[in-house]
């Protein structure tokens, strides 16, 4: 796939840059998971969960999503921790966060 960039104005060269974040994020989500439940599989052929192995305890409960970004349904945040890009990047346009409001 060939791309022209030298083609593209500023509004398409950001919405590209956006996408290919996503997808990053995606493909780096999904190896993660992948890593995670093999780990834990080779942990119970040993007779263990990862959680004894490990010292951790793992928690499968999520807070709710307070935010969503209106481009991208999928990409919520629960308003803890680090600001998501998409957050930062709408506050920096001069919007509030109550706009991303679920």
């Amino acid at each position: 796939m060939s791309v022209d960039l030298d083609a593209m104005n500023l509004s398409e060269l950001r919405d590209l840059r956006n996408k290919v974040e996503r997808a990053i994020n995606s493909y780096e989500d999904r190896r993660r998971k992948e890593a995670l439940a093999a780990v834990e599989v080779a942990a119970r052929e040993h007779g263990f969960n990862l959680a004894e192995l490990t010292g951790i305890k793992i928690s499968k409960s999520r807070v709710a999503a307070k935010y969503v970004n209106p481009a991208d349904q999928n990409q919520t945040w629960s308003g803890r921790g680090r600001k998501p890009r998409w957050v930062q990047e709408h506050l920096d346009s001069g919007k509030s966060v109550e706009d991303l409001a679920i």
